[in-house]
């Protein structure tokens, strides 16, 4: 059914579930993944403390080493499961078009997100990048839920 699923990851527990149930379709699709973690741009003004007390550079390094973890965390679970996978990261103020646009250029046929769940005013400030791909997105998305 599926051929080439891509699995976002914010490197968050629910994420992780996340990622568990794509390598389980991907295995049963005999399909394969691609793992993406966007990195926020560094801004001076922000509500991540860590921009606030990093300069660029530290920033960048502490991002690139952030989503190295996090992609190696999928290419673990891919590989457990032979299933072939492919990793990238790219920096976007906008993630859920980082995620659309990556999925559009991977020639990906699902994509599969956790959702956080944010309601009321901090789905308001904050957002559901969840929300905006499932709005904005005409490739398929699956979400994982959390409780």
């Amino acid at each position: 059914m599926f051929k080439h699923l891509l699995v976002p990851t914010d490197g968050s527990p629910l994420s992780e579930e996340a990622i568990r149930m794509a390598v389980g379709l991907a295995r049963e699709f005999d399909a394969k993944m691609t793992g993406l973690h966007v990195i926020p741009e560094f801004h001076l003004l922000t509500y991540d403390t860590e921009m606030l007390a990093d300069t660029k550079a530290e920033y960048s390094e502490h991002a690139r080493h952030h989503a190295k973890q996090y992609l190696a965390w999928i290419e673990r679970a891919a590989t457990d499961a032979a299933v072939l996978c492919d990793t990238t990261s790219v920096v976007s103020d906008h993630p859920y078009d980082a995620i659309i646009n990556t999925a559009q250029e991977r020639h990906c046929d699902l994509i599969v997100m956790a959702s956080h769940g944010r309601r009321g005013v901090q789905g308001l400030l904050l957002g559901s990048e969840t929300q905006k791909v499932l709005t904005h997105s005409t490739i398929p998305v699956l979400v994982h839920r959390g409780p």
